[in-house]
């Protein structure tokens, strides 16, 4: 059965079901709604189907007549996405759907991620399961949750009913490049005890704003400015100049998303206010020259408001936060000499957060190497313990490591040359993939990542491109028939 959306855009049923996801609220953390449309899913087309207690998804598809002999084939994504605004957008991630749209050859979701990362990849499952007349071995489509906050799901998930070894990832952004190996990671959290006292001057907001932000590992390579660290570096600067109390800090939304904006307010002598504006003025212009080729659009924002008391943090506490965001490694530490290009192990310092007891800050680490994944997590506990805190870990997931002998690649490679006339990418990536985990549960698993153009994914600039999508049903369909 073929479905038209309301965007009319082809293939049909793909983006029929992509519009029917993005409808649904579906960031990390909010997957009930969207795990129970799948299993609705499943029931209307007579699938079987096993939804656990963490909402991850498993849908079964026996073989179409012909294919009854063929090795099963797991197609794999994640159910949940990123949810990054704009500021002076209004919409609640955790009850509205998206406001989808085309702009030329691209789908964009209006001032808001577009979850192509990874809905396209529900899309294309969905799709084919629909349709009677796609020819295919036994199916089992595996949709997990929370893939975005460090692979939870995949972590959780019990996959004893799979008779599948070969698995279709469908969680990479550029077509024609197909990955083979990914970097392992986890996420660390870092909470510094802090205390407060009341101080009379001038309050300034400060924001830093218009960095371009961006997925924390395909992207980390680009040299981004991170807007937590910058701000570590203007209140840095102004405090070496003056007198300066932090009543507030605030950055980042996720901690696998490069930051795009910070906000902290301050507190400072009114006879400083000139003083504080000048400085804020040099330390923009210094910025601005030094990330003149990666963020064009970096600016310090400032409103001053009126003499007044406001509590803000102890000089102690003001010392150890400024060490802290001076001296936190951030971006990428280590390249690979194996395999030239590659980042080997970064940190993305993504959420910032001061209440009243505690300084808080969640980082992304990744590495492709497992020492130097633990030398960077020892690094981050060492400076959290020379300060008084502690980290706390989560999502610790293992890399993908890279297969040579896999028959899975050699087949797709086939088929893509053989349909578009090009020969395909195989490469390695810095950003984490499900493939590490779910090779640890599945005995020989030979797998491999691939989808259609995506660009911007974790900003709001998030856009995927049509016509790629449709060429890469196109292999998606073609790939299944050959199986």
């Amino acid at each position: 059965m073929k479905h038209i959306g309301r965007l009319n855009l082809k293939p049909e049923n793909v983006f029929y079901y992509f519009e029917q996801i993005a409808a649904i609220p579906h960031g990390s953390r909010n997957t009930k709604a969207i795990s129970d449309y799948l299993v609705s899913f499943a029931r209307e087309q007579g699938l079987e189907y096993y939804q656990d207690a963490s909402n991850n998804v498993i849908l079964i598809q026996e073989a179409t007549a012909g294919y009854e002999n063929a090795e099963p084939i797991i197609i794999q994504g994640h159910m949940d996405m990123v949810c990054e605004k704009e500021s002076d957008c209004d919409i609640d991630f955790e009850k509205d759907g998206l406001n989808l749209y085309v702009d030329g050859d691209f789908l964009k979701a209006e001032r808001t991620t577009l979850g192509g990362d990874d809905g396209i990849a529900i899309a294309y499952a969905l799709a084919i399961l629909a349709d009677e007349e796609i020819a295919h071995p036994r199916l089992e489509v595996v949709i997990t949750v929370d893939e975005e906050i460090g692979m939870l799901g995949a972590e959780s998930i019990d996959l004893s009913m799979l008779k599948g070894h070969k698995m279709l990832n469908i969680d990479s952004d550029i077509e024609g490049h197909f990955l083979t190996s990914c970097a392992g990671g986890m996420t660390v959290e870092t909470t510094l005890p802090v205390s407060y006292m009341t101080q009379r001057g001038l309050p300034f907001t400060l924001t830093v704003a218009g960095l371009e932000g961006g997925h924390s590992g395909s992207e980390i390579d680009k040299e981004h400015g991170n807007a937590n660290i910058v701000m570590g570096r203007v209140l840095k600067y102004l405090s070496d100049r003056g007198e300066l109390g932090i009543a507030a800090l605030e950055g980042g939304l996720k901690d696998n998303a490069i930051p795009r904006e910070c906000r902290a307010d301050i507190l400072v002598p009114a006879e400083q206010k000139e003083r504080t504006v000048s400085s804020l003025q040099e330390i923009e212009k210094i910025l601005q020259k030094e990330y003149e080729a990666s963020e064009k659009s970096l600016r310090i924002d400032v409103s001053v408001g009126e003499e007044r008391e406001l509590p803000v943090l102890s000089y102690t506490s003001m010392t150890k936060v400024l060490f802290y965001l001076r001296c936190v490694p951030d971006g990428v530490q280590h390249r690979s000499m194996a395999l030239p290009g590659l980042v080997e192990t970064s940190l993305n310092n993504g959420i910032m957060r001061l209440t009243e007891e505690s300084f808080q800050m969640t980082s992304s680490l990744r590495s492709s190497v497992s020492t130097r994944k633990e030398e960077l997590r020892e690094k981050l506990e060492y400076l959290a313990e020379f300060l008084g805190g502690e980290i706390q870990v989560s999502g610790d997931y293992p890399a993908w490591e890279y297969r040579a002998d896999s028959e899975i690649r050699n087949r797709i490679r086939a088929v893509y040359e053989d349909l578009f006339g090009e020969t395909p990418v195989f490469e390695a990536i810095h950003a984490g993939l499900e493939c590490g985990i779910l090779s640890d549960k599945i005995a020989d698993l030979d797998c491999v990542s691939f989808g259609p153009n995506n660009y911007d994914i974790h900003t709001p600039k998030e856009r995927l491109s049509i016509s790629s999508t449709e060429r890469v049903w196109k292999l998606l369909v073609e790939f299944l028939r050959r199986s």
